[in-house]
Formats: C-alpha cells, sequence, structure tokens
C-alpha cells in the first residue's frame, strides 16, 4: 500500500485547547432522505476552516459521481469536483471539533483508513463519532429518532436498538468506527431512522435529528432551527401525497398504528399481531443496504455535487 500521506494535502495547521471529537460523514451511501449531506452543509455554515483535503483522483469514481460543471451559452466556464475534506469546526458554544466530510470514497479504503489514523494521531482526536440515516418502518407523523452504537456503553445505554445480528454491505463510516475499537478509543455511530418511503427523497429531518443527537451524546452545540421551515415544507409535501393516494394513505395508518402499539407497550421491540418484529426490521434495514450495494443507490451517488 502506498503511503497514506501522499493522498493528503494539508492546507494550513490547527491547534486545540483539548483532544477534538472528530465527526465523520459521508454522503451518498447509507444516507436515507440525505440529512447525512444535509447535516454537512448545515455544520459548514459554523465558523470553520479547511485542514486537509484528500486526492479526489485517488478515492472518487468521477462515472459514478460525475463533477457537476457549468456551461454558459457557448463554452464549459466552471467544474465541481466532489471532494473530501477535514474542516475545523467551531460550534454554537465556542468549541472545536473536527469534521471529516463528504462523498464515500469509491476506492483505496484501507489507505483511506490509514490516513484517517494519521489525523486521529495528529490531533490527538478523543472520539470518532459518524453519522448516518437509514431507512426505518415508521411514519412521518411520528417523531423521527435516533439510534446509537459504539464502544461506550455509557454514550449508548438507552439509545441503541435491539436488532440482534445481523449482516450488512460495509461502509466507510461502519469501518472508521470498527477501526477506532481496534485503536481502542471511543468510537460510535449516530444513526437517524428515515421513514422508508421517503429514503430517496430530501427529508431535512433526518439531518435534525443527526444535529440534535450530536447534542445529546457527545455535546456538541450545532442549532438546527433554520432547518425548520425546510422540514415543515418536506412534511407538508408529504402531506399532500397522502391525501392524493388512498393507498399510500392506508400504508402510513398502518405505521402509526405499529408505532403508538410500542409507544403505549413496554415491550422492547416491534410485537403482536400485524407488527413487524425486530427481526423483520433488521430484515428491512438489511435489503435496502444490499440494494445500494447492488447498485441500486447509484443514481442518488451520480446526482451529487
Amino acid at each position: 500500500m502506498r503511503s497514506p500521506s501522499e493522498a493528503m494535502r494539508i492546507h494550513q495547521e490547527a491547534q486545540f485547547d483539548e483532544p477534538p471529537v472528530l465527526v465523520h460523514a459521508f454522503s451518498g451511501f447509507v444516507d436515507a432522505g440525505n440529512g447525512v449531506r444535509i447535516a454537512i452543509e448545515h455544520m459548514l455554515t459554523r465558523p470553520h476552516d479547511l485542514l486537509i483535503s484528500f486526492d479526489s483522483d485517488e478515492f472518487i469514481d468521477y462515472r459514478a459521481r460525475r463533477p457537476r460543471m457549468l456551461f454558459s451559452s457557448d463554452h464549459f466556464t466552471s467544474v465541481d469536483v466532489p471532494r473530501i475534506s477535514l474542516h475545523r469546526v467551531t460550534d454554537d458554544d465556542g468549541r472545536d471539533f473536527l469534521l471529516l466530510a463528504g462523498p464515500e470514497p469509491d476506492y483505496q479504503w484501507e489507505r483511506f483508513l490509514a490516513a484517517v489514523e494519521l489525523i486521529i494521531e495528529r490531533y490527538r482526536v478523543s472520539a470518532l463519532v459518524g453519522l448516518s440515516a437509514i431507512p426505518w418502518p415508521i411514519p412521518h407523523t411520528r417523531p423521527l429518532s435516533v439510534i446509537v452504537h459504539g464502544n461506550e456503553p455509557t454514550l449508548i445505554a438507552g439509545r441503541s436498538a435491539m436488532l440482534g445480528d445481523i449482516e450488512v454491505p460495509g461502509h466507510v463510516g461502519a469501518m472508521l468506527e470498527l477501526r477506532g475499537s481496534e485503536l481502542e478509543m471511543p468510537s460510535i455511530g449516530i444513526t437517524a431512522q428515515v421513514p422508508h418511503y421517503l429514503v430517496q427523497f430530501e427529508y431535512p429531518q433526518g439531518a435534525v435529528a443527526l444535529l440534535e443527537g450530536l447534542q445529546d451524546v457527545v455535546g456538541l452545540q450545532v442549532d438546527a432551527s433554520v432547518l425548520a421551515s425546510a422540514s415543515e415544507r418536506a412534511v407538508q409535501d408529504v402531506a399532500a401525497q397522502v391525501a392524493d393516494n388512498e393507498a399510500f394513505a392506508a400504508v402510513v395508518a398502518a405505521l402509526e398504528a405499529q408505532y403508538d402499539s410500542v409507544a403505549t407497550s413496554d415491550a422492547p421491540s416491534w410485537t403482536g399481531g400485524d407488527i413487524p418484529s425486530g427481526d423483520q426490521i433488521a430484515a428491512q434495514v438489511e435489503e435496502f443496504l444490499a440494494g445500494l450495494a447492488r447498485g441500486d443507490g447509484q443514481d442518488k451517488d451520480a446526482t451529487e455535487t
């Protein structure tokens, strides 16, 4: 394997008053409703500095994620190449953290992970926190929640999902979480549960849930209230679809009954009657991720800039 340091360009040095948390968030794969991408964009509205960029030619498949180009009248004027970058971001309380974000690497995963290890050492990172969003059998009319997973029992207690053992296609965020555990450092993931029928649409509630999860789990303060209007519009659009489609309305009503049955019981997972079990929910998640691995999510990646 070639040196991972050669795949990175250092733009500026940075000093931290205390070892920072490194938040890693990759758009395009496990990003139901584009919640991860929206969260990235929102975090980068805070004061931030570009510290390191990765060589796109080394990690990105341009034919799967074609760069956006601007054509003006009779000639091309610009190109927006997908990039993976490391930023120092300052949260609303003045606390600095690292944000590693961009499209998920297509190539050289082991080399990329080795490069992240160099970043961990360089900045004496205190913890890894990954963001993702997956489909979940819940209705849009009920609160969207997150599950927390990883190697820190004190952080995941009461926030994890009882899914049992499932096998899913690997993705870089999950591999970073695993690598953090192998390095014996706190390494967790925050995953938004997006209504499964909305995974291909812009659903800002997913981003709001992820940002609120960051605050709740590791104390990073990134106010998401500015996303409220976009979230409200998304809900209104879905409500209009429900009103015009009886079959869709029936699906939503069934999901509402499922959700309310669990919310009013002491059962740790979906139980009874036509309500899916934890294993059935896990199967739906696994099927979705497997579909992405087969290429069903390719168009989604290709439309990102």
